[in-house]
């Protein structure tokens, strides 16, 4: 595949956001970005195709990808099109998601999916705290939330 001046100096200028560790809620691990495309300016980036963010063990996958820079920092994260949010014990999916670092909140809208195990509960809207790991779910417009739980082995 061949690269062009433009792609490469767009990837060397996303490398360089800055991610401050004071940013409320965030954690002070590196962020590593890539799609196929991308573009920054000092307000932000727009990541498109095959679009990734990392911090630690979290990644947000999707078809395009948008972060918002204040004051040096990462504030907001908003993904659309086949969007995966997974971390070490859940996957999140959906057809948009808005990660807000300053409150450890992952919006996920659209044909929601959260799968922990076996377990998987299905709606319209997801609000998952990062640090705390509490979901709520809540139904699509005039719909229930529907899930399927497997009890744990208790040995007995």
């Amino acid at each position: 595949m061949k690269t062009s001046f433009g792609a490469a100096t767009a990837a060397l200028m996303l490398a360089a956001i800055p991610v401050s560790a004071q940013t409320p809620g965030s954690s002070s691990e590196a962020v590593a970005y890539g799609a196929d495309a991308g573009e920054y300016t000092p307000a932000g980036f727009t990541l498109r195709g095959r679009a990734e963010v990392v911090q630690g063990r979290n990644r947000l996958r999707a078809d395009a990808i948008n972060g918002f820079v204040s004051d040096g920092d990462l504030r907001r994260v908003e993904a659309s099109g086949n969007v995966y949010f997974v971390t070490p014990d859940q996957t999140m999916r959906g057809d948009r998601a808005v990660y807000t670092l300053a409150s450890n909140e992952v919006v996920v809208t659209g044909d929601v999916i959260l799968t922990q195990g076996q377990n998987v509960l299905t709606g319209g809207r997801l609000v998952y705290n990062t640090r705390t790991e509490a979901a709520r779910m809540e139904g699509p417009a005039n719909g229930r939330i529907r899930g399927v739980f497997y009890p744990q082995n208790s040995g007995n």
